[in-house]
């Protein structure tokens, strides 16, 4: 006969029972796989690309150069003392980095499908993976911005960071759970109603703008006051404006806006995180 301790389980595999488990002891014993799928995420993009890497210093240089001409020399939106060329490139970096999170976490279900139905591994893995991939990618284009940044200085600009500078990892952080939750609620979502992943991208650039990213928000206030809400409300706008106000020392920073960003970034991660664990234990019957 058998004794009890050859029909012990070195491992068992089990659905989440907990509303919120993060299965902090699992995701580490998988990080060799984590290590895998981040260096996935950042080669496989561009391997067979014409340009390779150099699309990190491109995209946010470009779409600042089109902002500046578009928003602030045709349109005449000022940014005081502060070169545009800066101040739209200090909200593209922020705002990218979210957008990034976003949406390769809003596809998480249905992009990986053929793998989650094979083997078994903590899924979570897939949507910190992209995060932090997007955090190296994240690093490369604030690099940029702190060589522009340090140029102007030079060339006698009045820009400086102010002592809230000392913010910018809760800032960083306050993008990734928002990006995280927010793409991890789609991902379940798009499970069953495939449509919605269309909409991704329409609703991402229309947030774009009602976050304030091509312009001040006291300019979005002061020439639409009757939509000054959805400005006010919007917890990205608080991101993104906070990140500009560090930096440049520039724009608008209240600690209320600072803790409401902060309290919705956790709630929605928290959000997020149960709906992944729930359509986790049968997405593959819907998928």
């Amino acid at each position: 006969m058998n004794s009890k301790a050859d029909n012990d389980w070195l491992y068992e595999i089990t659905p989440h029972k907990k509303l919120i488990s993060l299965n902090l002891k699992e995701l580490w014993r998988y990080r060799d796989l984590l290590v895998l799928f981040v260096k996935r995420d950042i080669v496989t993009v561009y391997k067979q690309t014409v340009l390779g890497p150099l699309w990190f210093f491109i995209q946010p240089l470009f779409t600042s150069v089109i902002f500046t001409l578009v928003f602030n020399n045709v349109a005449g939106v000022s940014t005081g003392a502060i070169p545009s060329f800066l101040f739209n490139l200090a909200g593209i970096t922020a705002w990218n980095y979210f957008k990034a999170c976003f949406t390769g976490t809003s596809n998480i279900f249905r992009g990986n499908a053929s793998i989650f139905g094979k083997v078994y591994f903590p899924r979570a893995i897939m949507p910190l993976s992209i995060t932090i991939s997007n955090l190296l990618k994240f690093g490369i284009q604030l690099m940029i911005f702190i060589g522009f940044y340090v140029y102007f200085v030079i060339t006698g600009k009045p820009v400086s960071p102010n002592a809230y500078i000392l913010l910018m990892p809760i800032y960083i952080i306050m993008m990734a759970l928002m990006g995280l939750g927010l793409g991890m609620t789609i991902s379940a979502v798009t499970t069953k109603y495939r449509d919605l992943t269309v909409l991704v991208g329409f609703a991402t650039s229309l947030l774009m703008y009602i976050s304030a990213v091509p312009f001040p928000l006291s300019k979005a206030l002061e020439k639409l006051p009757e939509y000054s809400w959805v400005f006010i409300y919007n917890p990205i706008t608080q991101i993104i404006e906070g990140f500009r106000y560090i930096t440049l020392d520039y724009g608008t920073f209240t600690w209320g806006g600072f803790l409401y960003a902060l309290l919705f970034s956790i709630s929605i991660f928290l959000i997020g995180l149960i709906i992944f664990n729930r359509t986790e234990k049968n997405f593959i019957d819907t998928v």
